[in-house]
């Protein structure tokens, strides 16, 4: 299996698209986009016979234009990264971190398009593809885009975990348009397979990746959240953002956004308490995550009569 790995050695759980796959995607799309043309093409030819060659010649050319190259675009911007091709073959194309792509990243694969696919038969784009790590083309390599195998089995797709209930919505209002792609890419990265490292390394890396969040932010972390919830908390807030702007809704989120109290949390690992100093590392102080966060009591999360320990494994701000 093909996974992208970062310098942390922490791997996501996208999988690029191998090339035999992305080529049967693209001829089922040529095929489907020159019968559209040859359609239009024969139209127009018997609507403008009347006119002159120049005014022909100058349809033909705006038909090609729209057709062949607008056509893809249209689709890939208003299908979020699934043309036809892609749809049938398990496919889509996505931003390096992982997000679903906008207009300006259709409209560089397509442009670039033009010239390694169909100016010259697909031979460009079969060459970088085959050089590329990640099996991208010249046109993903300038859109800063990745073609996927969206089909995962469901069993081997790595979790997410949603951030504790007390934190959830608490970032409504941050603004994250300085944060870059690149600190996303890592932040998912690490959030997906922070239980696979080591408790130390792990708090270490999710301090050092919510320090680069809130200098771009501008908003640190609230005194006594870990970093690990700090990150997923933003993370959520980021989705449910990219969510609204795909598929439409409101501008602030809804309360079923947010997780129950009684979901599994994998925090534990971070948490305070009995026998959890060790595990948070030397940069934690035992009582960081009990200390005020100066909101109302109605954002604490229930008590397990159990062990009396919260659902998500920190202990709520009092």
């Amino acid at each position: 299996m093909s996974e992208l790995v970062t310098g942390e050695a922490v791997a996501l759980e996208l999988r690029p698209a191998k090339l035999p796959s992305r080529a049967l995607a693209v001829l089922i799309d040529l095929a489907v986009a020159v019968a559209a043309y040859v359609a239009v093409t024969v139209a127009l030819v018997a609507s403008t016979a009347a006119l002159d060659e120049a005014a022909q010649m100058a349809v033909s050319i705006a038909t090609f234009l729209l057709v062949l190259v607008g056509g893809p675009i249209a689709v890939e911007t208003l299908s979020h990264g699934r043309s036809l091709g892609k749809l049938a073959c398990g496919l889509r194309v996505v931003r390096d971190d992982g997000g679903p792509i906008r207009f300006r990243h259709a409209l560089v694969r397509g442009a670039v398009g033009v010239v390694e696919i169909l100016m010259t038969l697909g031979i460009v784009a079969c060459i970088a593809s085959l050089v590329s790590a990640r099996g991208r083309r010249l046109g993903d390599v300038f859109a800063g885009t990745l073609v996927v195998r969206e089909r995962v089995p469901a069993g081997r797709t790595p979790f997410m975990p949603p951030p504790p209930p007390w934190l959830a919505g608490r970032f409504s209002g941050l603004d994250l348009s300085a944060v870059p792609d690149g600190l996303w890419l890592a932040v998912r990265q690490y959030l997906t397979r922070m239980q696979q490292l080591d408790p130390q390394v792990g708090w270490a890396m999710a301090e050092r990746l919510a320090a680069d969040v809130a200098e771009r932010t501008g908003a640190p972390a609230p005194h006594g959240v870990p970093p690990a919830a700090y990150l997923a908390a933003v993370m959520q807030e980021r989705q449910a953002r990219e969510a609204r702007r795909a598929f439409g809704g409101p501008t602030t989120p809804h309360a079923a956004e947010q997780p129950p109290s009684s979901a599994y949390s994998p925090y534990s690992s971070y948490s305070s308490g009995s026998g959890a100093t060790a595990a948070t590392g030397p940069a934690a102080p035992a009582s960081a995550a009990a200390a005020p966060l100066s909101h109302s009591p109605a954002q604490e999360a229930p008590q397990d009569s159990g062990n009396e320990r919260p659902a998500t494994g920190f202990v709520p701000p009092a």
